[in-house]
């Protein structure tokens, strides 16, 4: 690990949706305090609320987000993974949402408690907002 990082579990239950890829962004996307929005030759990837996702769209729900504590420099290493690692270790999956400032780890909501456990033995600090 490069560094103890301060993560915050934010109080949004995300959700991870996809819809295709010439497909315009919709409204319910930009509702939220929090989304994020990819468009590949593949597929347009939208991460928001979970309750504004409509009931017949592709997506994987009750996602719960750790913030980073940031800015952290473009030069910084490591960082992504002093996280991802202990993690994997402990068998939980990440979707990773990477801003100007900082990152945010998505883990399954179900895995929360055991994201913080396996955070904290890692030496991370970590708060609830």
């Amino acid at each position: 690990m490069t560094r103890t990082l301060d993560l915050t579990i934010e109080a949004w239950e995300l959700a991870v949706s996809r819809l295709p890829p010439d497909a315009p962004v919709p409204d319910w996307a930009l509702r939220g305090v929090f989304h994020a929005i990819t468009r590949t030759p593949l597929e347009l990837s939208i991460v928001c609320p979970a309750a504004d996702v409509p009931g017949d769209v592709r997506s994987e729900k009750g996602w719960r987000c750790f913030s980073l504590a940031g800015p952290i420099s473009f030069e910084e290493t490591g960082v992504l993974v002093s996280i991802a690692a202990p993690l994997a270790a402990a068998g939980i999956g990440i979707f990773a949402v990477s801003t100007f400032d900082t990152d945010y780890v998505l883990v399954p909501g179900l895995r929360l408690e055991d994201a913080v456990r396996a955070l904290a033995a890692a030496g991370h600090r970590i708060t609830t907002r």
